[in-house]
């Protein structure tokens, strides 16, 4: 019974997740409405994008045990890919320094990413240890992800307009965390739980 309450609530993270990775795509129709990058970030997108890298393989078989986190791997599969077209989207739109900072920054999570899925591949000879490494490191990336936003927070502060802080992120992930601690929990996997 408690596998399908997890299995229900790994469900409903998916679908809250989906909302979180696809509220985006209103400021990247504007983007490519007005054919500019105006004052949006690049690094919330590019931060999420190593957080999806680094929970899709989390929840593959080589890292945790079997299936057992089908849910993380769909999802985190999809945000890649969202959050791929968007620095895409951006990266096209972005001035000479702005098409310089993404590369700077996306560059490094490419790196890590790879470096990690190697390490705990080759270096790990177990599910317990490759989850450890992995869980660590998406720890970190996730609470940089979660807190990614407050990079605009000094641009709302002296514009005094929410414009650049869209309210369905801040939502949708709250909303997401949340099942997707709930959804650790019942896994008893502290890593997923704290992930939020």
């Amino acid at each position: 019974m408690e596998e399908k309450i997890r299995l229900a609530v790994g469900i409903m993270g998916n679908a809250a997740a989906l909302l979180l990775y696809s509220a985006p795509i209103l400021t990247f129709s504007r983007v490519i409405r007005k054919k500019s990058t105006e004052g949006f970030s690049c690094v919330p997108y590019i931060l999420a994008l190593l957080n999806c890298f680094l929970y899709t393989w989390y929840g593959l078989p080589i890292v945790s045990y079997r299936w057992e986190n089908f849910p993380i791997v769909t999802i985190n599969g999809l945000g890649v890919l969202l959050e791929l077209s968007f620095i895409a989207i951006y990266f096209y739109f972005a001035s000479a320094d702005g098409k310089k900072k993404v590369t700077m920054l996306t560059i490094p999570v490419l790196v890590l990413s790879c470096i990690t899925a190697i390490l705990s591949a080759f270096v790990f000879h177990d599910h317990r240890h490759r989850k450890a490494f992995v869980g660590s490191i998406g720890l970190v990336a996730s609470v940089a992800m979660y807190g990614s936003p407050l990079v605009v927070v000094k641009q709302v502060i002296q514009t005094k307009s929410v414009e650049f802080m869209p309210f369905y992120l801040s939502f949708f992930s709250f909303l997401a965390s949340s099942l997707w601690m709930a959804y650790g929990l019942l896994g008893h996997d502290l890593f997923l739980a704290v992930k939020c």
